[in-house]
């Protein structure tokens, strides 16, 4: 029986590429950031499922019959979200984890703000690199690289799907990895410059023993943080592009290890 055209088959399956793409969509930066109204991500979650839903959808079958299935489908989609999400999040942990170490090399470890999107608070230096690699994020087209992401996982994941096999886990703890390794690499150039600076400061106090080291040595430590602080913003576009570039495979692999096979 057709209902205004529709078959309910076809109806069900709109509804389980609703699901997926309501529930994975807001667990993804950006798209599900506080700042940004809820009937705004309301309205783009349904014009998003109606573009998608003729090429990429599941067939109508594949909904739960029970209230408990609908649940622990729901469950399982809202796992997916915060795996794809947590992948792009290591990239900007990587940068507020290498802004708290430039921060407590200068002296800011005292100086926090609260960042208005996750709500968290950070150093200052951290929270101005995570706001400089956001908008380096986007101008690369990083967040058309997730809605990529989430069209890959229609052709992978059927609705709550998802198996968390020990492949899986190794591939993303081999990720997560990479979070402190690019860390080090952001707050090196800083970090050696500072060294230098208190090797130098060292070599003053044992020169000229009456001179106040540790009031002159704070704001010079300020100026040659900042000064090497504006040399990273070309390093940085360099190491978000990469991993841009990289996403495509990191999802891919990720979610071809949590198939549970053939759909």
């Amino acid at each position: 029986m057709e209902l205004f055209g529709f078959n309910p088959s076809e109806v069900l399956s709109y509804f389980l590429t609703l699901i997926r793409i309501s529930v994975v969509l807001f667990l993804l930066p950006f798209f599900g950031g506080r700042s940004i109204p809820a009937t705004v991500k309301g309205a783009l979650v349904l014009v998003l499922s109606l573009a998608v839903w003729p090429q990429l959808s599941f067939p109508g079958d594949l909904l739960p019959a029970s209230g408990l299935g609908i649940a622990l489908m729901i469950f399982g989609e809202v796992i997916l979200g915060m795996i794809m999400g947590l992948v792009v999040n290591f990239l900007f942990g990587a940068v507020q984890f290498g802004g708290q170490i430039i921060g407590f090399q200068m002296g800011f470890a005292m100086v926090n703000v609260v960042d208005p999107i996750s709500g968290t608070s950070n150093a200052v230096t951290a929270h101005f690199l995570y706001m400089c690699t956001m908008l380096t994020f986007l101008v690369l087209d990083g967040h058309l690289q997730l809605v990529s992401a989430l069209g890959s996982s229609f052709q992978h994941i059927p609705p709550g799907g998802i198996l968390l096999t020990p492949r899986f886990s190794t591939h993303l703890l081999e990720y997560s990895s990479l979070m402190f390794i690019l860390a080090i690499k952001i707050a090196a150039p800083v970090m050696a410059a500072l060294f230098l600076v208190d090797l130098s400061l060292a070599l003053i106090s044992r020169a000229a023993p009456q001179m106040h080291v540790l009031m002159l040595g704070f704001p010079i430590k300020i100026t040659v943080g900042f000064f090497f602080l504006g040399f990273l913003f070309t390093i940085m576009s360099s190491y978000v592009g990469n991993f841009i570039e990289e996403m495509d495979m990191i999802y891919n692999t990720l979610l071809k290890a949590g198939s549970p096979g053939p759909m």
